[in-house]
């Protein structure tokens, strides 16, 4: 009896534990769960009609909207063509609009056409746009019946023939009626109206429109709160398409052949033809309550979009957590001088910097966000003359991706193409001291080297001037993610020799002023990168600028201004405006350079520093970089995963561009850290911190449009280090220290897999050594409907890292059930194959390794432990 007994426990604890281990391995093969939002599957395809009637629009997001980039492509388009440089027929026009139904297209309800933005194209210096002064504003011709495009049924009627203009009627309800091109509302460094989108030769097209909030846009106030029936919404707005064919109304070719007749698109015939698709927005303005006590944030604009999407989901629990965007040197320096500032986003530990110390006394640590710094770029292909059929079908076209090495960015950032010192070459002769770019590139897209990786630019042609390919857009003050960019450069030998002097393999020579060596540098000092944290404009050039007939000089950064940040780099690279005030307006008072506005569609060039959730956001390319293992990687989910992973340090792990050595791994990827000195908080700011850490690594970590969800250009935090920020949070919120350096002695719980998770200093921030609630396996607290921080639903994480939105919950089922399968099936083992079951007991793992699940038993009462190899694997 005893040994039927003693057999039965075997076959269950063995099949128990084979079962366990194969709902493990399912679960941990499992897609990383991201909660579904209400954002994403928000695509709308609409048909044409008439004329267009075979063309199919998508827009690829309509919902949740805030100021961004959505994708706008079509097909079963003809091809659009030329009269010389301006667009003649078959082109696409996207405009924003707001207001109800005008009830004109009852298959396709839309705004009227005063209510949209559209018209604000170039008043003088037309030479080089491509349009006719009638197709990209809002000119229209009086006819009573009309008869080709361009012409109008209602405005324009006091004067057939002169032109009229459709009025422009914003949300305040001031109607312009007259000098609707230069309107006070927008102009054309402000509209997000796309005047002209070429249609391929295959039939398709493609356009980033960036959508606007009332922030951007109050004339179309969209986003903004409207109240009607007793509800308070967000005030939806429209995407109009409108294409331009080329066929009059009555079916028939143009009958005028030698010019271009294409019109208007908001004249009452073109727009017969109009496409429009509803937008709904996330609500702008005042998302908590009025007079609600508020915590402050400030540091990286790393965390810039996370954090704008926590605070939404935050606000009904009572809780308004401010944050001021603040270079992360700034913010530690600010934290240092004073711990009861609030809570400083960073990606290095207090005293890291040089010249700085460490405070004493606690600081705690909490891993919040991975991001990563990206070059981003908006450029459009323009063939060569002569260049293949294959390049020309492509013309116009947006380039989907270049790959660049650290010593291509150097060369960008140190200014050492042949016009980014604009003036200082002309005709191969070189000014004084400038001697060095006479025979370097002119830009980046003729550099042997660039090309060399991107073969296609060989059949490009560039307008090389110092606001395309000559330099980085590049925001002003000292930030991580600039010093991560001059990290990678140092961590590659070719672009160290480049700083140092040496020529690259077709002969370019860096600009002096940015050499790594004394004896090359005019100004007798040398460069050095490794203790740069921003983007200097280091030469002193200075000229008026050939051909402009100016009377004043321009200087470097005139030639390349500085943004205000990386998201505003994101937007500017977006609307290709380069920001160089390159034209002379001898007619002001004073005479003065301004600013010639975005580039001209078809030969756009931008290229930017910015950051991966800008990039995103507003739909910009971004480049594939070199890693430290030689291969080029793009700023990915799964990238930015893989350089965590190589995450090193003490106090504070950082990801370094040079022991981010997996192929996969992206070079610029950052961890961000929320960084706070528990002894210089009272208790109820310690827990308000502690609430929102606590959200920022559970439903803060699941990517979504929604507010409260991790945005795109983020990757997920892996569960370990999601781990150490509510362990962090449970620390903060129990810390029982007095003031700075009298608490019992703390250790950091950092480590080479990922960083800090409580906290580093001479005090504890908890009483226990941080085992809180989810050390233990119990559900953490988290911000309930009212500001509770005892329970709630908002956030439940759990020590498996669940979320009560997340839809791979079942896989928290797979080792339970799992063993529970696998014990029946060893108890019905010896009924169905006559056979026992034969210890020890070893199973196969991946890699060839084998585990030993049971070992021979001597005896009932003497059941051994499990290995402790598969005793970690099933604590995961």
């Amino acid at each position: 009896m005893r040994n039927a007994v003693r057999g039965l426990l075997t076959r269950l604890l063995a099949g128990a534990a084979v079962g366990a281990l194969a709902g493990l391995a399912l679960a941990q093969a499992a897609p990383p769960a991201t909660a579904a939002s209400t954002g994403g599957g928000s695509a709308v395809t609409v048909s044409g009609r008439g004329e267009f009637k075979d063309m199919r629009f998508t827009v690829d997001r309509t919902t949740h909207l805030t100021s961004q980039a959505v994708t706008v492509s079509w097909t079963g388009g003809t091809p659009t063509t030329f009269a010389g440089t301006l667009f003649n027929t078959d082109f696409v026009q996207i405009m924003q609009c707001w207001g109800d139904d005008d009830g004109t297209v009852p298959a396709n309800p839309g705004p009227s056409r005063t209510q949209c933005q559209f018209g604000a194209s170039p008043t003088t210096d037309r030479g080089s746009w491509p349009g006719n002064d009638y197709d990209d504003t809002r000119r229209v011709f009086y006819s009573a019946d009309p008869a080709n495009y361009g012409q109008d049924n209602r405005y324009g009627a006091a004067n057939p023939n002169a032109p009229g203009e459709v009025p422009f009627k914003p949300v305040s309800g001031d109607t312009v009626t007259s000098g609707t091109q230069n309107n006070p509302y927008f102009n054309r460094n402000t509209t997000n109206e796309v005047d002209f989108a070429r249609t391929g030769a295959d039939g398709t097209g493609k356009e980033f429109f960036e959508v606007q909030t009332a922030n951007e846009a109050p004339h179309l106030g969209c986003g903004a709160p409207v109240t009607a029936g007793g509800v308070t919404k967000p005030r939806g707005c429209w995407l109009v398409i409108v294409p331009q064919g080329r066929l009059d109304l009555d079916g028939k070719p143009y009958a005028d052949r030698s010019q271009v007749n294409a019109g208007s698109p908001v004249s009452s015939s073109n727009w017969q033809n109009r496409i429009a698709i509803p937008l709904g927005f996330n609500r702008v303005g005042v998302n908590c309550a009025l007079g609600s006590d508020e915590r402050a944030t400030a540091g990286s604009e790393l965390a810039a979009d996370a954090m704008t999407s926590w605070q939404a989901a935050l606000c009904p629990s009572g809780k308004v957590y401010g944050y001021t965007e603040l270079g992360e040197p700034d913010a530690r320096a600010r934290l240092t001088r004073d711990g009861g500032s609030g809570l400083a986003f960073t990606t290095r530990a207090l005293g890291a910097d040089e010249g700085t110390t460490a405070p004493s006394g606690t600081t705690s640590y909490a891993p919040v966000a991975l991001s990563a710094t990206v070059v981003g770029f908006t450029v459009e292909r323009r063939p060569k003359a002569g260049a293949s059929q294959a390049v020309e079908r492509l013309a116009g076209t947006k380039v989907e991706s270049i790959d660049l090495t650290p010593r291509l960015v150097a060369k960008l950032l140190t200014s050492s193409y042949r016009n980014s010192p604009w003036g200082a070459v002309i005709s191969g002769t070189a000014a004084k001291k400038y001697g060095w770019a006479k025979n370097n590139p002119a830009g980046l897209a003729t550099d042997p080297e660039f090309v060399e990786l991107n073969p296609e630019f060989a059949e490009l042609s560039v307008a090389e001037t110092p606001a395309t390919d000559t330099d980085l857009l590049t925001s002003l003050g000292h930030s991580d993610s600039a010093r991560a960019l001059w990290q990678w450069i140092r961590s590659d030998r070719d672009a160290r020799q480049f700083l140092g002097g040496v020529s690259d393999d077709w002969g370019m020579r860096v600009n002096p002023y940015y050499s790594t060596n004394a004896d090359l540098n005019p100004t007798g000092a040398a460069f050095d990168p490794s203790r740069t944290d921003d983007y200097p404009k280091s030469d002193p050039w200075c000229t008026v600028p050939p051909g402009t007939g100016a009377t004043q000089q321009q200087c470097m950064i005139d030639f390349h201004p500085y943004v205000d940040d990386m998201h505003s780099a994101a937007l500017h690279t977006r609307r290709t405006d380069g920001l160089w005030k390159s034209t002379w307006d001898p007619l002001a008072s004073p005479p003065a350079y301004r600013s010639p506005g975005p580039q001209t569609v078809g030969s756009r060039f931008v290229i930017t520093v910015t950051d991966a959730a800008s990039a995103t956001r507003y739909g910009l390319q971004t480049a594939r970089l070199r890693n430290a293992a030689g291969t080029f990687a793009a700023p990915t989910t799964a990238a930015l995963t893989a350089a965590a992973a190589s995450a090193a340090g003490s106090q504070v792990a950082e990801i370094s561009p040079a022991t981010a050595t997996a192929k996969a791994a992206y070079p610029l990827a950052q961890l961000v850290y929320a960084a706070a000195r528990p002894a210089e908080l009272d208790a109820a700011a310690r827990k308000d911190y502690a609430t929102l850490l606590r959200y920022a690594a559970g439903d803060g970590q699941l990517t979504g449009a929604d507010p409260g969800r991790l945005p795109a250009g983020y990757a997920p935090l892996p569960m370990k280090l999601r781990d150490r920020t509510v362990a962090a949070a449970n620390a903060l919120a129990a810390y029982k220290g007095g003031a700075s350096g009298s608490g019992s002695s703390g250790s950091s719980a950092g480590s080479s897999t990922g960083g800090s998770g409580t906290e580093t200093g001479a005090g504890s921030a908890s009483a226990d050594g941080g085992a809180g609630p989810a050390a233990s396996g119990a559900a953490s607290a988290s911000p309930a409907a009212s500001a509770s921080f005892g329970g709630g639903d908002a956030v439940r994480t759990t020590a498996l890292g669940t979320t009560p939105d997340d839809p791979a919950n079942a896989l928290r089922y797979a080792v339970p059930v799992g063993a529970a399968l696998g014990a029946a099936a060893a108890v019905g083992a010896p009924f169905a194959g006559g056979r026992r079951l034969r210890l020890p007991l070893r199973v196969q793992l991946p890699g060839g390794r084998t585990a030993t699940l049971l070992p021979a038993l001597p005896a009932l009462p003497a059941l051994p432990a499990l290995p402790e190899r598969l005793r970690k694997l099933l604590r995961r």
